[in-house]
């Protein structure tokens, strides 16, 4: 005696007809199949050159505004004028050495400027550089130790102090 195998699909439809039975053994997928047609000896891989979605536009590029485009323009021309500033307002007498002469910035500034020794402009030449911390009075008893000194100029405050002995041009 052979037993029948249970019936496939859905029990609970009555008197419906049921979709043809694919035999067992085969992959019902590969049978029918549109738009990739089989080649020979590769089954289940599309033919070379099969049409494929075609590729989605890129989204245009929005354009800086002209907000933008000021604004950093203002920070680009802030920034400049903060470093040149700082570059003016820096004194040439910190990167003088010794044989360098010097000349006052301006007549209400103790600030000092290198300058050409052949320049009418020079005002003292620089005899001895010595690093740290002068007075007024440490800074003129130091500069008597050196032979021709007639003068000094010593920087303190913020950054390098150090002190210059000046000697006749």
């Amino acid at each position: 005696m052979t037993t029948q195998p249970p019936p496939q699909g859905n029990p609970f439809a009555q008197n419906q007809p049921q979709a043809p039975q694919q035999p067992q053994g085969q992959n019902p997928y590969a049978q029918g199949q549109q738009g990739f047609p089989q080649q020979a000896g590769q089954p289940g891989f599309p033919q070379q050159g099969a049409p494929y979605a075609p590729v989605p536009p890129q989204p245009a590029r929005r354009k800086p505004s002209f907000k933008t485009i000021k604004n950093i323009v203002i920070a680009v021309i802030v920034v400049g004028v903060a470093v040149g500033g700082y570059i003016a307002s820096r004194d040439d007498a910190d990167q003088a050495g010794v044989g360098d002469c010097l000349k006052s910035a301006s007549s209400s500034s103790d600030r000092m400027e290198v300058v050409d020794c052949s320049s009418s402009e020079a005002e003292g030449k620089v005899l001895s550089k010595v690093k740290g911390h002068f007075t007024s009075l440490t800074a003129e008893t130091e500069c008597r130790k050196v032979d021709g000194a007639t003068g000094f100029y010593a920087e303190t405050g913020d950054g390098e102090e150090f002190l210059l002995c000046l000697g006749d041009v």
